[in-house]
């Protein structure tokens, strides 16, 4: 996939230099955004948001975020450019690192980016990195994918998608959003939750790795857990028997009109 950002290289000290623009992108980002998850995110995310203290007014530097996150987990941010290979980000997350874009989205891309820039990854998906059990997941499902074929990470994930990115789960008699996808995203935030439009089942791996998705726009479809912990348990199954079946089952029909290849 191309790029039309330019990805910003850290000085000798390992600091981005962030223009006032891109500050600006941040705060405006920032400030609308933690209001919409207040009373749609997990509690778990919205307890992560404040264990890490993002500042308001300015981009983060991955630097002072990894020191909040080796405090809580021993996890660290990786800068990267936007999109890397499949093996490279299963890597990264098999030692105990998630990568973090050294970009911030356009003012005419403020409420969409297909390209996940560093609000999408921070704000996105560090919260939760707080959490010693979620991290272990992270780094637990980037050593499965790294132990089997390559043309079968791309179908593993699926899982990841349906759960981390684009994950919703039962909390507070309601349904609330964990997936970093959703809550980096002042439109799929709402859309996710207030709205009847997209299709909302329960979450089963099997069914999950027979679903297709594409990345350009609002999920038509999500999968609900019944609680946070159920996450968890997702590799105490036998997921290689599971990539098997859902190759011989074939995948569900899409919800979607097809658009190219996942990623």
């Amino acid at each position: 996939m191309k790029t039309k950002y330019l990805s910003k290289q850290p000085n000798l000290q390992g600091i981005i230099h962030w223009t006032s623009d891109e500050n600006a992108t941040w705060n405006k980002l920032h400030t609308r955004q933690s209001e919409i998850v207040r009373t749609r995110a997990s509690r778990e995310f919205l307890e992560g948001l404040e264990r890490i203290g993002f500042p308001q007014d300015r981009v983060p530097q991955h630097a002072e975020i990894n020191r909040r996150l080796k405090d809580f987990t021993g996890w660290e941010v990786e800068i990267v450019p936007a999109l890397i290979p499949a093996k490279d980000f299963f890597t990264l997350l098999a030692n105990k690192k998630f990568p973090a874009a050294s970009f911030i989205r356009i003012p005419e891309e403020l409420d969409y980016i297909e390209e996940p820039d560093i609000f999408h990854e921070f704000y996105g998906h560090v919260p939760l990195l707080t959490f010693k059990e979620y991290a272990n997941f992270m780094e637990e499902f980037g050593k499965l994918a790294l132990s089997i074929d390559s043309k079968d990470r791309r179908r593993l994930f699926r899982l990841f998608w349906f759960t981390i990115e684009f994950g919703l789960l039962k909390q507070d008699n309601s349904i609330k959003a964990y997936g970093g996808g959703i809550l980096s995203s002042i439109h799929e935030t709402v859309y996710s939750i207030d709205t009847d439009v997209p299709v909302r089942n329960a979450f089963d791996s099997l069914t999950a790795l027979r679903t297709p998705y594409r990345i350009d726009i609002p999920q038509p479809l999500y999968y609900v857990l019944d609680n946070f912990h159920d996450l968890y348990k997702i590799l105490d199954q036998d997921l290689i028997s599971l990539l098997a079946e859902s190759k011989e089952l074939g995948d569900l029909a899409p919800l979607f009109e097809p658009l190219g290849e996942e990623l």
